[in-house]
């Protein structure tokens, strides 16, 4: 359950796997319990004389469970090699200091930054206080969005399955006004296996109409605009305040625990965050179809490094860091 970071454990002797786990779900075993756990009753003798590998520093503390660094003790592990420290200040080197002081031998730093790409959204929120922020969009090979003011498909099929998946893995997702008024979208993952994101929608002036997807209240969603009449249990309405939208939004979403914000547009949201460098990742499905003409997707901005570049179907997909 976000914002909790993703993490893996492997447990080897002398160059074998004998054991590993992930942390499934919020409130469950963490990964190195379900590591120790998969080890077969005759490894477990084995166990004194392994290493244990993870991708976060094992906790510190007590919270759902009990803290991961007392089991490595208590099984005798005398290597445990990490990838990245827990920046969380309840945790933040503090398993490192205790196995130390044990007598246990502990390397860090070992595939750092892929480790912190892994868990890009976690450190986001512990180190900047905010969700995690990806922009999407997707555009023709001539870099247009689509016609003004009409719904223009620009991608194929196997792209529309991957972006309900990318949906499926944020917490949040943010349309604006003229992109709800064109598309009357959904915003949910009926077209991949996941939960729906919260909706949130730009709308300041209210110009949705009411029989939008939007506004049917299905699934939980916030408004940022005018209130609408009517009986509403899953959507809010909340103020907005041109300029200060987007901070008042991220710090919202930090309060209530949401570390993943996918920002599907249109081009006019998009532009709000990128000129005020609001954030983290930049997802572009392009296709080979030309417009000729249209509403021109945004620039990438200077700072972007092209992280991954992979084809679906007929689209191409760029994926960009800072």
């Amino acid at each position: 359950m976000s914002p909790n970071p993703m993490v893996g454990s492997v447990l080897v002797h002398e160059g074998r796997i004998i054991g590993e786990g992930w942390h499934r779900k919020y409130g469950e075993a963490h990964a190195e319990v379900n590591c120790v756990r998969s080890v077969l009753p005759e490894n477990k003798a084995l166990i004194p004389h392994s290493t244990l590998y993870c991708s976060l520093e094992p906790c510190f503390h007590f919270g759902k469970t009990p803290p991961c660094v007392d089991l490595i003790l208590e099984q005798k592990i005398p290597h445990v090699v990490v990838a990245n420290g827990d920046p969380n200040p309840k945790v933040a080197g503090q398993s490192f200091a205790k196995l130390r002081a044990a007598g246990v031998e502990v390397v860090a730093g070992i595939l750092e930054e892929e480790g912190r790409w892994l868990n890009r959204a976690f450190f986001t929120w512990i180190e900047k206080k905010r969700p995690y922020i990806i922009l999407k969009w997707a555009q023709t090979s001539d870099g247009y969005l689509g016609k003004r003011g009409e719904r223009t498909p620009i991608s194929g099929p196997a792209a529309l399955r991957l972006v309900h998946r990318w949906r499926g893995e944020s917490d949040a997702i943010l349309v604006g006004t003229t992109t709800g008024l064109a598309d009357n979208p959904r915003l949910d993952t009926r077209f991949f296996f996941g939960k729906n994101p919260l909706r949130i929608v730009f709308d300041r002036e209210g110009k949705i109409p009411a029989d939008f997807h939007l506004l049917d209240d299905s699934t939980e969603t916030w408004v940022f605009g005018k209130k609408r009449e009517g009986h509403f249990s899953k959507t809010d309405f909340l103020p907005s305040d041109g300029n200060i939208l987007i901070p008042n939004l991220l710090e919202k979403l930090f309060e209530t625990n949401r570390a993943t914000l996918l920002v599907e547009g249109g081009a006019q949201v998009l532009a709000q965050f990128l000129e005020n460098d609001y954030w983290d990742e930049i997802r572009i499905i392009e296709n080979s179809r030309r417009l000729n003409g249209g509403l021109p997707a945004p620039a990438i901005p200077p700072t972007a490094i092209l992280k991954e570049q992979f084809d679906v179907g007929d689209d191409q997909v760029f994926i960009f860091k800072p």
